[in-house]
């Protein structure tokens, strides 16, 4: 089949009412999340969004058909996500988190996992629950894989019978709270299963449901942007869920499911790059168009402005379709075709810090203020962007070596959309 990038009429169904989803449900609580005197309020003050978000269908789009949910491509879910992100990019994120938390159960869990997990969500068309993935211990996360059994997680689960006890610190934990402060209906915790064994003999990914004795959220972390995205440090202290919570095997298996997971956060994440850089240019253009600033003519009439929106325009461009190609490769591969999902992280949140940058020079000082401009919102998110879901520096420049250092990597393998061998 040629390669086509027309929208199907279904997807542009779903790309129209994203958009107006957007414009009617999220543009009115945009200041009030942004605002809000502290972390927990601007969180909470996107409730009501989520919960209609939640009636509209959006929070179960990546759940299978099969347990309830709309079994979404991830192609189609980057194309409704870059229209909720353009005006807000708390609600999708707190969206994708709930994906990330789930990926290990939808894709790996057993029937029997799936039902019990999944089926909740699907049902919960009040937005009452959220999931979360507890990954980055306290103490760093970049090195979670290290060789060495001193290193790496510090997050231990040890086997007590019929039950897994789980110990550990982990913050940066999106959606870690649930709406109340108490903690999420669901967690996947990355861990390891024996302190004396390395990454590769011992990670694990275990669902631990919110309400375990020894679940405690600690601390809740304010932020510069993304403000009503929930970063909590949450404590597990000797945790205990039945021994058939554990999704796949330890060692090899998990960290293979641990990968996907994030490449396919890596992917939506362009477009939600892509989002914030539309919103951004929007504003610089209709800037050009009507305002003069003293002279004669709009600002656009001068070529070194028209230069500058051309540069943006062809990145947002260029990032959109990156990451269009990376999501249809995860899709046409089972999630296996990781490269371009990582470059599209990467790419695009670097592009995107440029472009929203770019913005502000072309509006000038007025750019810099809270009240003039929404463009000083918009950088401040998009800083966010190559820190967060695997640092581009810590981590997912490291998986791309990783990939070359492979005796079997081809270059050409990604613009195929081809699976590596050491991923068949």
């Amino acid at each position: 089949m040629a390669l086509d990038f027309t929208l199907s009429e279904s997807q542009q169904v779903l790309q129209k009412n994203a958009r107006e989803f957007a414009e009617r449900v999220l543009e009115p609580v945009v200041e009030k999340i942004d605002r809000s005197a502290d972390a927990w309020e601007s969180f909470l003050a996107g409730r009501e969004a989520y919960r209609q978000a939640a009636s509209a269908g959006f929070t179960k789009t990546f759940i299978p058909v099969f347990y309830g949910g709309a079994g979404l491509t991830v192609l189609d879910t980057a194309i409704a996500a870059e229209e909720l992100s353009r005006i807000d990019v708390n609600i999708p994120t707190t969206l994708l988190a709930n994906g990330l938390a789930l990926y290990p159960v939808i894709h790996y869990g057993t029937p029997e996992q799936k039902e019990h997990f999944l089926r909740p969500f699907a049902e919960d068309s009040e937005g009452d629950l959220l999931a979360a993935c507890a990954f980055t211990d306290v103490a760093g996360g970049a090195n979670f894989d290290s060789p060495d059994p001193d290193g790496g997680m510090q997050t231990i689960a040890e086997r007590d019978g019929d039950e897994w006890v789980i110990t550990g610190e982990k913050h940066y934990t999106t959606n870690g709270t649930g709406w109340d402060k108490k903690g999420c209906h669901l967690y996947t915790v990355i861990c390891r299963t024996d302190p004396g064994a390395n990454a590769d003999e011992s990670l694990a990914i275990i669902a631990v449901p919110g309400n375990r004795h020894g679940i405690s959220v600690v601390d809740v972390y304010d932020k510069v942007g993304h403000r009503g995205v929930v970063t909590p440090r949450i404590h597990f202290d000797h945790v205990r869920v039945p021994a058939s919570y554990i999704i796949g095997q330890p060692g090899l298996e998990a960290k293979r499911i641990f990968a996907e997971a994030f490449s396919w956060t890596a992917a939506l994440i362009g477009s939600a790059c892509v989002g914030t850089m539309r919103a951004a240019f929007d504003f610089a253009l209709d800037f050009a168009r009507n305002e003069k600033r003293l002279g004669t003519v709009p600002v656009i009439e001068h070529q070194n402005v028209g230069f500058m929106l051309a540069d943006i325009k062809m990145r947002i461009e260029a990032c959109r379709y990156l990451t269009w190609k990376a999501c249809h490769d995860l899709d046409q591969t089972g999630g296996r075709a990781q490269e371009l999902a990582i470059m599209a992280k990467i790419y695009c949140s670097e592009t995107a810090t440029t472009a929203v940058y770019d913005c502000m020079r072309l509006v000038g000082i007025a750019s810099y203020t809270t009240n003039l401009s929404p463009l000083e919102r918009l950088m401040r998110d998009a800083m966010a962007f190559p820190l967060y879901d695997g640092g581009n520096l810590g981590m997912r420049r490291r998986q791309l070596h990783d990939m070359f250092r492979q005796p079997g990597y081809d270059s050409m393998l990604a613009a195929h959309g081809e699976v590596p061998p050491w991923e068949s």
